[in-house]
């Protein structure tokens, strides 16, 4: 059972899914309980918004997802490991919202950042 599902994210009551994570279609699964901090940030033609799979930036990586051009926001996922995901959520509020009170994380930190080279 899923409290959020779209076409490239699923947040289970243990886990949040990316599917389109690994090449082809591998879908990558990430315990609430190893993810250290979420990031909201603004998206733009260099900062991940033309980037529908994969990165230039060897320390994040955005699942697949065509959709990502339409999209202003991202989140980015600290694990506590050299490489972030980087997601775009259809409801990019819930998906937040869900992570934080799982991860026990608090409440978000304020305004989106501007976000990196992707």
């Amino acid at each position: 059972m899923s409290d959020y599902d779209d076409a490239r994210v699923q947040c289970t009551d243990t886990a949040v899914n990316l599917r389109g994570y690994y090449f082809p279609w591998g879908t990558k699964r990430i315990a609430y309980s190893s993810i250290r901090d979420v990031t909201r940030v603004e998206t733009g033609a260099l900062r991940g918004r033309a980037r529908i799979w994969g990165t230039a930036n060897p320390g994040l990586w955005a699942n697949f997802d065509p959709e990502r051009p339409k999209k202003k926001f991202a989140l980015i996922l600290d694990l506590a490991k050299r490489v972030k995901p980087f997601i775009t959520p259809d409801d990019l509020d819930a998906v937040e919202a869900l992570i934080r009170e799982r991860a026990h994380l608090g409440p978000s930190g304020g305004p989106s950042a501007r976000g990196p080279i992707i």
